[in-house]
């Protein structure tokens, strides 16, 4: 250590880190309508193709639960596990 070095400095604490990470209500509030006014502003043809994305991002969310949920099961198996309970949510929404 250099003579020059205080012998505490180390334990000198540093600004604290202030993280956004979680935000306010009114932020949440704002992006909501944020996304509402992109949403209106979409032609109907896009609102079909972000329609068509959701599910298919929602399907590959629900995969990986089955993954987690069933390890041992093989790719078909976890497919029609996935179809199963897509005809369940739509039996449970009556559209079946």
């Amino acid at each position: 250590m250099p003579e020059d070095a205080k012998a505490d400095s180390l334990h000198e604490k540093g600004a604290l880190y202030r993280s956004s990470a979680v935000p306010t209500p009114e932020l949440i509030d704002e992006l909501y309508r944020e996304e509402v006014r992109d949403a209106r502003r979409m032609p109907p043809e896009r609102k079909l193709l972000a329609g068509e994305e959701l599910f298919y991002y929602a399907c590959s969310i629900t995969l990986a639960g089955i993954q987690n949920q069933f390890p041992d099961a093989d790719e078909p198996e976890r497919r029609r596990i996935l179809e199963e309970r897509l005809r369940l949510g739509e039996r449970l929404e009556g559209r079946t």
